[in-house]
Parts: structure tokens; C-alpha cells; sequence
């Protein structure tokens, strides 16, 4: 009995000191990890991209920067607490840099505008950084100088950077909301615009990126690139196979002249001689430019058999082609706009698409 107890008393000793060890090393574990706090109007919009950066192990929605402590939703949607909707960030710094997530903050926001962002309106959904000390300030403060002084905006950058505060974590229905309820985040983030104006601010990078590209030949971004260069509408299109909302994309109304391309490689896809008002609400061509530029594959999801398109060097998804056009070809080639880029005819030559040209003689 007297040996039983002592071999109990010996494996309680040994659990004892290996829990210590354990949590001696996750408390180094959390030493190393910092934080970052950024308010970017809605905070539903603004967990998703973080979370997707390697490095960052947690990200949550709640309020910062005013006086009223522990706020709920309500007070300060109502805009009187003097609160930032705000999301904090826990991330590693030996696996992402802060200045990597400054790069990523400012590819979700419209940084000119100080009276809110997009449709939310008031003070409660303007921009700032919260800095957590002096060097997290001069990284922020020169991050957004070498933003003034590019050429992307043609309004002054409002983005306040300031002091942290406490930082207060909101309801629980309002963390990931958008793993929880999907269909609503979607529905709402495509009606408040955000998504369209991020396509069209960061549309420069990207033809940079690609004229860039085109006098070396197209190498395949990794997906950790396209989620930084890609608004997360055309990464979830041209990546995931999800469809944008018809009458309500850049495309489906454009009458200009000139082609369509890849949005990642560039490839030539479309032109608008051939594209024409189908009723469906998305860019509909009755052929492609060259056919070997675009991949046809069965399609057998919601239930009927489809023809999905793909890019052939992108591998991007652009949507499905059917037989129900007009003549000549009785086809409709059924595109999402935000796997496009459209080049104007009198930017050919200069986008280094100026063999196309003859398509508008």
C-alpha cells in the first residue's frame, strides 16, 4: 500500500511539473506576440483580412478611443461614447511585421474620408491607428506619408494615428461575423461599396504589377500575394469560383470600347465588339479573343451540369459560357466583372496590348 502511495505521490509531482513547464513556455509564447489596433469603419469588414495574414493568431471586433467604459453596440453606433468600431490584432512580429499590417489596413479603407466609411456614417466609423508605443507610432506616421505622396488619392489622407486605448471587446454575435453568418455579411458589404471603391483605388498597383510582368513573363502569384494585391471580392471570384451580384458589378453596364483581361496575368480575354446587353446583369461576349487563352471545364454544382471558364495561365475563375446567345456563335460567355480588367482602346499601345488595335479599325 505504503509503495502505491508513493508511486501516486511520484505522477502527481511529475503532472505538477510538467504543467508548470508548459505554461512557462506559453507565457514566453505571449511575451513575444504584440498587438496592433485599427478602427476601419465597419469591424465585420476589417476582421477577415487579418485573419488571413500569416502571423497573426488572433483578431477581435470591439471599440476603443472613448470615455465611456465597456460601451455596448448601441451606445456606441449611437455615436456619443466618443468610440472608434475598432478591431485588435495579436500577431507575432518574428512572422509579420507591423508594417505589413499597416499595408493590409490600408487596402480595406478609404482613407479620405473623416466623416465615416462607406455607408456608415458618424465619428464611431472613422479611420485611425492606434499606436502601442513610440515605434509603432513612427512606422504608422511614415507609412502614411509614403501613402500622401503616392498618386493614388487625390484627397488629402485624414486617417488620425493615436495613442492606444482601452480596448474593449464587443458582443460575441459580432466576432467573426462573418464565418457566422455569411449570406448577411456578403449581402451587406457589396451594398456599402466598399468593395467597388478598394477595386478602383488599388486597380493602379495592380497594372503596374502587370505591365511589369509582361516583359518577363507571367509567374503565378502565391495566394498570399493575390489576397494582398486583390480586393477580397476578386480573390473570392477568381480564386473560390464565387459569383458577384448581378446589376451590380463594374462591368455589366460598360459601353466603352476596347478589351477585357485577366486581372491577374493580364491575358487577353474579351473585347467589346463582342460583348452585348444580355439581361443577365453580368458581362455577357458572344466569343473570346483567342480561344486558347480560356480553359473549359464541367461544372456539375447547384445541381445542373454547367460550363466553367478559366484563364489559361491565372487558372482565374471567370464564369460559364452557354448556349444561349445571340448569332453568330448561339453562345453567351457569362463573365464576372471582378475577374476583369478593362483596357480602353487608346490605351492598347501603352499597356502593351497594341496588337489588338485592329479589332476597333
Amino acid at each position: 500500500m505504503k509503495k502505491i502511495k508513493n508511486i501516486f505521490i511520484i505522477l502527481i509531482s511529475v503532472f505538477i511539473v510538467s504543467a508548470c513547464n508548459t505554461n512557462s513556455e506559453q507565457a514566453k509564447v505571449n511575451k513575444k506576440l504584440k498587438k496592433a489596433t485599427f478602427a476601419g469603419g465597419c469591424f465585420w469588414c476589417m476582421q477577415h483580412p487579418f485573419e488571413e495574414v500569416k502571423g497573426v493568431k488572433n483578431v477581435i471586433a470591439g471599440y476603443t478611443g472613448g470615455t465611456v467604459k465597456d460601451p455596448s453596440y448601441h451606445q456606441v453606433s449611437d455615436g456619443n461614447t466618443g468610440h472608434y468600431e475598432s478591431i485588435q490584432v495579436t500577431y507575432d512580429p518574428a512572422e509579420v511585421s507591423y508594417k505589413k499590417l499597416l499595408d493590409v489596413f490600408w487596402r480595406q479603407i478609404d482613407p479620405t474620408d473623416n466623416g465615416g466609411q462607406f455607408v456608415d456614417r458618424g465619428q464611431q466609423y472613422t479611420t485611425a491607428i492606434f499606436y502601442q508605443d513610440a515605434k509603432q507610432k513612427n512606422i504608422a506616421e511614415k507609412s502614411k506619408k509614403e501613402l500622401e505622396n503616392s498618386d493614388r488619392y487625390n484627397k488629402p489622407i485624414v486617417t488620425k494615428i493615436l495613442p492606444a486605448h482601452t480596448f474593449y471587446k464587443a458582443e460575441e454575435y459580432h466576432q467573426d461575423y462573418y464565418k457566422k453568418n455569411p449570406l448577411n455579411y456578403f449581402r451587406y458589404r457589396n451594398g456599402s461599396g466598399r468593395d467597388q471603391y478598394l477595386n478602383k483605388i488599388w486597380e493602379k498597383k495592380i497594372k503596374k504589377h502587370k505591365k511589369k510582368k509582361s516583359k518577363t513573363g507571367f509567374k503565378m502569384p502565391s495566394k498570399n500575394e493575390l489576397k494582398k494585391e486583390l480586393t477580397p471580392l476578386q480573390y473570392e471570384v477568381t480564386q473560390n469560383e464565387a459569383t458577384e451580384p448581378s446589376f451590380n458589378n463594374k462591368y455589366w453596364n460598360n459601353h466603352k470600347e476596347g478589351i477585357y483581361v485577366d486581372i491577374i496575368s493580364g491575358e487577353p480575354l474579351f473585347s467589346s465588339t463582342d460583348k452585348y446587353p444580355s439581361g443577365s446583369g453580368w458581362p455577357s461576349f458572344t466569343k473570346p479573343i483567342d480561344k486558347n487563352n480560356i480553359i473549359e471545364n464541367k461544372d456539375a454544382s447547384l445541381g445542373m451540369i454547367r460550363i466553367e471558364l478559366k484563364s489559361k495561365k491565372a487558372k482565374s475563375h471567370l464564369g460559364h459560357v452557354f448556349d444561349d446567345g445571340p448569332q453568330p456563335t448561339g453562345l453567351r460567355y457569362c463573365i464576372n466583372s471582378a475577374a476583369l480588367r478593362f483596357i480602353p482602346k487608346e490605351d492598347l499601345e501603352k499597356e502593351g496590348y497594341g496588337k489588338y488595335a485592329y479589332l476597333f479599325k
